[in-house]
């Protein structure tokens, strides 16, 4: 399993709608590295969800269905979606701000590569950005607090 992680304009498409809709096609990714990333996506992966703009925090949590595919929206073959589905809200979501004042996440991507709207996330920051949003480590075979 890998953990990564996905930015979003709650505008647009925040984890609200995600937990509503109660899966969701990840779509409209138009950069060459974070659709490299897409395609590294396998079922069962993990992701945080992470609202840019004026929120800029990690919300919640979601599962990817499927793996990646040709984007519905796109006339590039360049471009490709996942499925998700909602996994889990983060009863204290995190802010960027905490993330980027942590010394341990000075080599996540969401601290180094800001405007890069899918990333890996290593397994050690993912335990520790779960702790920080209130849940233990979330993998495939364990639960949420």
């Amino acid at each position: 399993m890998q953990y990564w992680l996905l930015k979003t304009e709650p505008e647009e498409y925040g984890y609200a709608d995600l937990e509503r809709d109660r899966r969701g096609i990840w779509d409209g990714v138009r950069s060459n590295w974070a659709a490299q990333h897409l395609r590294g996506m396998r079922r069962g992966d993990l992701a945080f969800i992470y609202h840019s703009g004026r929120d800029r925090r990690i919300f919640g949590i979601a599962e990817v269905t499927r793996a990646a595919y040709p984007d519905p929206t796109a006339d590039d073959e360049r471009w490709v979606v996942v499925d998700v589905a909602p996994r889990r809200a983060l009863p204290a979501p995190v802010p960027l701000k905490t993330i980027k004042a942590d010394p341990q996440f000075a080599d996540l991507l969401l601290v180094r590569s800001t405007r890069l709207s899918v990333m890996p996330v290593s397994v050690a920051h993912w335990r520790a950005l779960c702790a920080l949003g209130g849940v233990k480590h979330l993998g495939a075979s364990e639960s949420t607090v």
